[in-house]
């Protein structure tokens, strides 16, 4: 009876990781996670300054999300994260130092390239 109750144990659980694999290789949802949050777009009122970050280590919507919201939580300044290119174009309204935004990205979890 107890082989019978291990065996039941160990087939519910292979179930269940099959079933979450199938899950996330057929869902359309990032791979970090699930969801559509898409973070908001900064407007600013008017732009000095234009910059490009090369990011790496961004691999889909979330990370994009992680990355722009860094960014765009910058006094003067907002992102626009472009995930195949593997950067974030910057809008400021006054000069801000590179430092400033490399500091928030990586802070954010991810890496700017020289």
């Amino acid at each position: 009876m107890t082989d019978f109750i291990i065996i039941a144990v160990i087939v519910a659980v292979f179930a269940v990781g099959l079933y979450s694999t199938v899950k996330r290789f057929r869902s359309k949802s990032s791979c970090c996670s699930s969801g559509t949050y898409k973070a908001k777009a900064k407007k600013l009122d008017s732009m000095a300054v234009r910059k490009t970050f090369r990011v790496e280590g961004m691999s889909c919507q979330h990370c994009v999300n992680r990355v722009m919201e860094a960014v765009n939580s910058i006094n003067g300044a907002s992102g626009v994260v472009h995930l195949k290119k593997g950067t974030v174009d910057v809008a400021m309204d006054r000069p801000i130092d590179d430092e400033v935004f490399v500091s928030a990205i990586e802070q954010a979890g991810y890496k700017v390239a020289e």
